[in-house]
């Protein structure tokens, strides 16, 4: 049986339309996905014992006569996040005046941690500062300066391109110590974080490490928090905890191979070295 060449012609054309309308329709997804707004949380309430000052906070010790958290707030800037909320805590006064000072009717709104109760109670202070918004938040560590900019824009599209509720950054360091360790399963995908106070010897030999720099939805972060307990040998509340009431399948990692951009700065050794590696260029 044969067909009129103008039934082959319809077709194709008919498949053409098809393929075009699916395209569009993926395009536009992808587009709503992308066009989520980002707030930018900023842990900033650490004093810094080891920075052999007691009355001033760990963020505004300065690399190259700026502040470490000017670096960060800078950088937050640049990925033009709708709100930036610092979370102070220590001598807060002097990073709130700092910043007012520097970025008046910025949209900077402070968050204050009255007490020290870890990494997800910090967070967990946000959450008023950040009523009303809906989209992702990237949270960022004031004592990270010199995080790029590059590296925050692949961990924004890698968590929105596969429109994960979470997305954590991670690098490998030759020594791992202090870190907190990254599980993966044997397939290679995440599994989970352990503090290094919590690991047992066969995850202190795990080289890929939490840098502590995350991008999660706003409602699927605040809602994790609730769920998450001090039952841990610090009593705290770790925002790693998060993960655990975050599904597996919806949560993505990123890697970075530079050492020296997630480095968080814990003694005024550190901080000299970091400047003289900023100066040098390496």
């Amino acid at each position: 049986m044969t067909f009129p060449e103008s039934t082959f012609f319809d077709l194709g054309k008919a498949k053409r339309e098809q393929e075009l309308a699916e395209l569009l329709k993926a395009v536009k997804k992808a587009g709503k996905v992308m066009d989520k707004k980002i707030a930018v949380v900023i842990l900033a309430g650490g004093l810094g014992k080891r920075m052999k000052s007691q009355d001033k906070p760990k963020v505004m010790f300065e690399i190259n006569s700026r502040p470490m958290i000017d670096y960060v707030i800078e950088l937050a800037f640049r990925i033009n996040a709708e709100k930036i909320v610092p979370v102070v805590g220590h001598h807060r006064e002097q990073v709130i005046n700092f910043l007012e000072s520097k970025y008046p009717g910025k949209n900077i709104e402070f968050a204050v941690q009255e007490e020290q109760l870890g990494t997800g109670h910090a967070v967990m202070q946000a959450e008023k500062a950040l009523e009303g918004f809906t989209g992702n938040v990237l949270i960022l560590s004031g004592d990270v300066p010199l995080l790029k900019y590059e590296t925050v824009h692949k961990l924004i599209n890698e968590h929105s391109k596969n429109n994960n509720d979470a997305t954590l950054l991670t690098t490998v360091f030759n020594n791992s110590s202090g870190y907190g360790r990254i599980v993966r399963d044997t397939g290679g995908k995440f599994e989970k974080i352990v503090e290094e106070k919590d690991a047992n010897e066969e995850e202190k030999k795990i080289k890929e490490i939490n840098p502590a720099i995350y991008i999660a939805d706003s409602k699927v972060l605040f809602d994790a928090l609730k769920k998450i307990t001090p039952n841990n040998n610090q009593k705290e509340y770790y925002l790693t905890d998060i993960f655990h009431f975050i599904p597996k399948e919806k949560t993505g990692t990123v890697v970075t191979r530079d050492e020296l951009e997630v480095t968080g700065v814990n003694s005024i050794e550190q901080l000299k070295e970091m400047e003289e590696a900023v100066n040098s260029g390496s």
